[in-house]
């Protein structure tokens, strides 16, 4: 925060994030960088004055060997020397002050872009294909401010001010000008050549260690299915092979640019020496004095030295262009906003009109022409076959995967229409494959509101039938669940997972295989929540292969092939399924209790 407020102060005003949500995701790079404009401004000016001041050196020795020496004048020396001294004292702050500017640029950029490319990362898995890059955008954004903290930078606002340095050997003597532009062309040259053979060796280098990064996270997030298959030589074997690659990329990267960097600084080296040869051949013939001499070989250096730096600094510069380059392509595939002006939370119905839904990525729809209504008060079972499309089903009714064709509206409307954060708030959800994150079992159940909520915590927990259970775990809710609740069981992630869909009392529960790790005792709980659900006025839809999960719902819905087959009261949709349509994996009938459950509009 410090850093934060002292740069808004100084220099420049960070986007908010309400700014950021008003703004097209495609535009969110440009609007970081053009909030840093001033910033790049005084880093520029500062350049001119820096560059400016470096002629404060050849001057000075100018009026040594010219007119210092001949004379013999101490008074002269010491002024002189007072004022290349306060020269140097100014070029050092102000080259520390455009040091700090662009350290503060590279941490604005960081923290205008931080949440955006955190969000992407997590919507990547939800649209296909983007899932594989991972943590990549985190390491794209460090690269950057990383770049922009360091030398390069202000080598290339450095690179600008070289043809003040050949006007000044120009006016010192034609011949010094023109062998300081014939080296400049050169060592532009080497500059250009180290772009173009570095380009692809860098590419492959970022695309290679990505992949190397996504095969070792695999592996750990697998790690005792390696242990228990025996699977881990082949795992070092194969992730082996992916680092061979990256470390080959890298030092084909390496070996270019080194190769280039020393032919650079060999031919500067060379440079300046063929000046100083030069200059004195010019005070032999008496065309220059020794101060000439002196003076043309420091402005050359001078001049040259960016160039060197620039070859030096070509990797990082072209991994943070590319780094940038992903940032902008992420970034500019984000969502829409929300509207800024959300409709009023649902309480009314559900309505489900020839939806087709496919996977992220994918143009084969997995759902197809579904269509169906619920309103307050009611809970759908969802059965059918195995890859019959119910979980895709129920990820499209959260919002997770995106309607393709047709209609999906909470009283009337989008999902697409609330922000996330009240969307969700709306919205309770247990997936089929449960995961829950490092925090405590009071802070999953809360989703980590920050402004936790201690009776609706609780309130959540005992309906889900998970609050005694909670009370016997080390420290109750204040216990550490650790990364995907993996110091509890699978029926005790369940029952806090299901807890979590129930926190604070959201409209329309959506569970997906609730009962897949759960005891007789759990699905007692889980049946009572569903009632529960259904008394408060809520929307409760459960996909199931387990009959208890249908015990509290009053209407089924069966999905063959992607497809409605059937959509009804409970009894009366599986009496007719089973007895002349026969669904492969449907549940049989006399395995499904009676809710006993008064009609919606009486629960209501």
């Amino acid at each position: 925060m410090a850093i934060r407020r002292s740069f808004r102060l100084e220099i420049m005003t960070v986007p908010t994030p309400s700014q950021q949500a008003a703004t097209k995701p495609r535009d969110l790079t440009t609007v970081a960088i053009a909030s840093c404009r001033n910033a790049f401004i005084a880093v520029g000016l500062f350049s001119a004055v820096i560059n400016l001041l470096m002629l404060a050196g050849p001057i000075y020795m100018l009026q040594v060997y010219d007119r210092v020496i001949p004379s013999r004048s101490i008074p002269t020396l010491i002024a002189l020397s007072i004022a290349v001294a306060a020269c140097y004292a100014l070029q050092g702050l102000f080259d520390s002050l455009r040091q700090r500017i662009l350290t503060r640029i590279g941490a604005a950029l960081h923290i205008a872009l931080w949440q955006p490319v955190v969000a992407t990362i997590l919507r990547g898995p939800l649209r296909g294909g983007a899932g594989n890059r991972g943590s990549q955008l985190s390491h794209d954004l460090d690269s950057v401010r990383s770049f922009l903290s360091g030398l390069g930078p202000t080598t290339l606002f450095d690179l600008p001010w070289m043809p003040l340095y050949l006007a000044g050997c120009f006016l010192l003597h034609p011949y010094l000008g023109w062998t300081l532009v014939a080296g400049a062309v050169l060592l532009f040259g080497i500059a250009l050549v180290t772009e173009l053979l570095t380009r692809e060796p860098t590419r492959e280098a970022s695309r290679s260690g990505a992949a190397r990064g996504v095969q070792l996270e695999a592996g750990r997030r697998n790690a005792e299915i390696v242990a228990a298959l025996g699977m881990e030589r082949r795992l070092i074997e194969r992730i082996g092979a992916a680092n061979d690659e990256h470390i080959a990329a890298q030092q084909r990267n390496a070996d270019i640019a080194g190769s280039l960097g020393a032919l650079s600084k060999t031919l500067r080296f060379m440079l300046q020496s063929a000046l100083l040869g030069l200059g004195a051949y010019l005070v032999i013939e008496g065309e220059a004095s020794s101060g000439v001499m002196i003076a043309a070989s420091i402005m050359g250096s001078r001049a040259l030295a960016p160039v060197e730096l620039a070859i030096s600094i070509w990797r990082p510069f072209l991994g943070a262009r590319q780094a940038w380059q992903r940032l902008r392509a992420a970034l500019g595939s984000g969502d829409a906003p929300a509207s800024a002006v959300a409709p009023e939370p649902a309480t009314q119905r559900l309505t489900v009109e020839q939806v087709f839904v496919a996977a992220p990525g994918s143009g084969t729809p997995i759902v197809q022409n579904a269509t169906f209504k619920l309103e307050a008060g009611q809970a759908l079972g969802v059965i059918g076959p195995s890859a019959a499309g119910k979980s895709t089903l129920a990820r499209a009714l959260v919002g997770i995967w995106p309607v393709g064709r047709g209609e999906l509206r909470l009283d009337g409307a989008t999902l697409d229409q609330w922000p996330a954060d009240i969307r969700g708030g709306m919205i309770g959800y247990l997936p089929q494959d449960v995961e829950l994150f490092d925090g405590t079992v009071a802070e999953n159940i809360a989703r980590f509101d920050p402004e936790i909520d201690d009776q609706a915590v609780i309130a959540a927990a005992k309906a889900a039938g998970a609050y005694d259970m909670i009370l016997k775990l080390p420290k109750g809710f204040e216990m550490r669940v650790g990364e995907a609740g993996a110091t509890l069981s699978g029926g005790q992630r369940q029952r806090i997972a299901l807890a979590r869909a129930l926190y604070k009392d959201p409209f329309m529960v959506v569970l997906d295989e609730p009962n897949a790790s759960l005891d007789a005792e759990g699905d007692a709980a889980l049946t009572e929540a569903i009632r529960r659900v259904r008394a408060r006025g809520g929307i409760a839809i459960i996909v199931a292969h387990r009959p208890a999960a249908l015990a509290a719902v009053d209407l089924v819905l069966t999905l063959a092939n992607g497809q409605v087959q059937a959509f009804g009261p409970k009894d009366e949709v599986l009496r007719k399924t089973l007895a002349g349509h026969p669904v492969p994996g449907a549940v049989p009938l006399q395995a499904v209790p009676d809710a006993r459950m008064a009609p919606a509009a009486a629960v209501s």
